[in-house]
């Protein structure tokens, strides 16, 4: 290990209590860890542990609701301590006492609830909110403002899950939140809270909902009994479900630096211990979960100015998975202690991995949100794309095989490698076929622009993890059925892959794939057209523009990123703006007819036009490979089809379909 990343490992004391090293795990929203009477279930206690077995300092959990009658949450969405208090610290004691263990400490997360952002397939088309203002997701909805008496009652439920939690046996709270657009951050802004009574108007005022919360706790627990609070310094808001980009202009609506400071002050003063620190709201998504086009620690210039003027612990979280990054910002004064929270649910060892000096092991987080935040907001669960088993550790994990088999798998993309790697970690002996001089797949000419270095550092993973277990890779090795049928595998795994689709333009002969420019196989003028606002459209646009060239998007559909998009709006959001903030322009509802001397014509809704440009980049989808399996399938036994050869996807559900597959063979 270097000597740098000592610093990660040296304890830190949050109020009295000390935690072991500087790793956090963040808080993220619990789906699919609770029971029905607001208790943690097997699935969450296996998380959270698991997390403190791969070396983790301090766990925080994620959500957790303080009462569940004036923000009526459906259930099991959240924990909640106060619906059945007694099986709440059974279960949760369980978790507790097994975290200790391993000599982390672990912290309950209680939340005000959503306001204005609540999820409408947990809360439903009603909202409560400080002021009646719209709802961040159903135009429809003006929220309910809520009375005094019930703020009031909040406080007093955050007091009594504040004495569960003690005495389920966590070592204390953290208050969820002033940040991010929740119901206590809605009272904070001005922009949000319109109230004439004492927790509207003034700065002090509308703080005084936070900072009752967290008197209150200390009444009832004691004042060694340690708060953490998740705070936002700056909350990136142009408007009304508008946030700002990355050195972008605008006015901010939300709370902005100058007021975040003395926010800050208030909030210490009034008795909070830490201060779990970011940027952004619901309003600006993509700030508070930051997609793969956001830079790596992109929240430590805004945690150094609240290192400098608080004198509690601050934590920090932001793609900041890289050790030498997170060593360098403890050693600059930036921050004090590093959370690392879709990371963890990449690879729970990540502490200890970098501690034995094993860095080049660690499974990267693509922040592509897919398994996350994605299915969260989808099916209210939470997993990791490419980690299968987290969040189902116990259920999900990998045993070794009754007997091992000889296993051949074709096609060396993350499908391929990921069904090599789980057979190979069964104990099956396994060779994979690859028809390319490299292994990757989609995957290279995909990682090929500056923001997408994680899905090359994942192909690089996997290299190295099927180095380690002695998987036979044969490259520049193109399968066929005779090939196969003299190999003898007991289990042939058909991972062909897709290719990209092809458009033919007439008239013209300098139209490229996009997998062809990316790879660099094709040079492009300075004038470029995109067919295709897709995903790989839209990422390859943004990077040819960054180039300098002059982009354009061709989209039949009505918007950009209709089609294969992210499933995360904060993904879809941030590279959605990006197109606009960089001036490519887009042309919806159009595609393009031919090719004259004169350019490409487009039709847009039956009316014709030309753009003049030097190429047009194909970037409309992919088609399954599957021909080997159809000519093996039948005279071939044990032949199972997976990832893009079975069906075009994306990264997630290729690994996925892989593990499932091969955790079976």
């Amino acid at each position: 290990m270097k000597d740098k990343y000592r610093v990660l490992y040296q304890p830190i004391k949050i109020g009295k209590l000390e935690i072991k090293n500087r790793f956090v795990l963040g808080p993220m929203g619990p789906g699919g860890m609770c029971n029905a009477d607001g208790s943690f279930n097997e699935r969450g206690i296996e998380f959270y542990v698991e997390r403190a077995k791969g070396g983790t300092g301090l766990i925080m959990t994620g959500v957790t609701m303080v009462e569940n009658d004036i923000e009526k949450c459906a259930l099991p969405s959240m924990p909640c301590p106060t619906i059945n208090p007694l099986n709440f610290i059974t279960t949760a004691n369980e978790m507790t006492e097994r975290v200790h263990a391993y000599g982390s400490k672990i912290f309950l997360q209680l939340s005000a609830g959503f306001g204005r952002v609540s999820i409408p397939a947990i809360v439903g088309k009603v909202a409560v909110a400080p002021s009646s203002i719209p709802h961040r997701f159903l135009p429809e909805v003006t929220c309910r403002e809520l009375t005094n008496q019930e703020v009031k009652e909040y406080v007093k439920a955050f007091g009594e899950s504040a004495l569960i939690a003690k005495k389920s046996g966590f070592d204390g709270v953290e208050i969820h939140a002033v940040h991010e657009g929740y119901l206590l951050d809605q009272f904070a802004i001005s922009f949000f809270n319109h109230r004439t009574d004492e927790y509207g108007g003034s700065l002090e005022n509308r703080l005084r909902f936070a900072c009752e919360i967290v008197q209150e706790i200390k009444r009832r627990c004691g004042e060694d009994f340690p708060v953490s609070l998740r705070y936002s310094i700056k909350s990136f808001i142009k408007d009304w479900c508008k946030g700002g980009l990355p050195d972008e202009d605008f006015e901010e609506k939300g709370r902005d630096i100058p007021e975040g400071i003395e926010a800050a002050k208030i909030l210490v003063e009034a008795g909070y211990d830490a201060l779990n620190g970011d940027v952004g709201s619901y309003d600006s998504w993509y700030w508070s979960h930051p997609p793969m086009y956001q830079k790596k620690g992109l929240y430590l210039p805004y945690n150094e100015i609240l290192k400098n003027v608080v004198d509690v612990p601050i934590i920090t979280a932001g793609r900041m998975d890289d050790p030498e990054l997170a060593s360098e910002a403890i050693l600059q004064g930036k921050t004090d202690m590093v959370a690392l929270a879709r990371p963890l649910l990449a690879d729970a060892e990540i502490p200890n991995k970098i501690l034995e000096d094993k860095c080049d092991t660690i499974r990267p987080c693509l922040s592509c949100q897919e398994g996350c935040m994605g299915r969260l907001q989808t099916f209210a669960t939470v997993s990791c794309a490419v980690n299968p088993a987290c969040g189902r550790e116990k259920d999900y994990g990998l045993e070794k095989a009754e007997s091992s088999k000889k296993v051949l798998v074709v096609g060396g993309g993350v499908a391929g490698m990921e069904a090599a790697r789980v057979a190979a970690t069964r104990g099956h002996k396994v060779t994979l076929f690859e028809k390319n001089s490299y292994l990757g797949g989609n995957v290279v000419p995909g990682g090929v622009p500056d923001f997408k270095d994680d899905d090359r550092a994942l192909v690089k993973w996997y290299e190295l993890a099927l180095k380690d277990l002695e998987v036979e890779i044969k490259l520049n090795a193109a399968a066929s059925k005779e090939s196969i049928e003299k190999f003898g595998a007991d289990e042939v795994i058909i991972a062909t892959g897709s290719n990209p689709k092809n458009l033919i333009i007439e008239g013209a002969d300098n139209v490229y794939s996009a997998e062809d420019v990316l790879m660099g196989r094709k040079n492009l003028g300075e004038k470029v057209v995109i067919i295709g606002g897709g995903l790989v459209g839209c990422e390859t646009a943004l990077w040819l523009k960054q180039q300098g060239k002059e982009v354009t998007i061709i989209e039949m559909e009505n918007d950009i990123l209709q089609v294969g998009g992210p499933l995360c709006h904060a993904n879809h959001d941030m590279l959605h703006e990006l197109i606009k903030h960089n001036k490519i322009d887009v042309k919806t509802g159009s595609y393009i007819s031919g090719k004259t001397d004169k350019g490409f014509v487009i039709n847009t809704n039956g009316q014709e036009s030309i753009i003049n440009a030097d190429n047009a980049v194909i970037a409309i989808g992919y088609s399954s490979q599957k021909d080997l399996y159809n000519e093996i399938t039948f005279d071939i036994p044990n032949v199972k089809l997976i990832g893009d050869a079975n069906k075009v996807q994306n990264i997630m559900y290729a690994i996925w379909n892989a593990y499932e597959v091969a955790r079976n063979i």
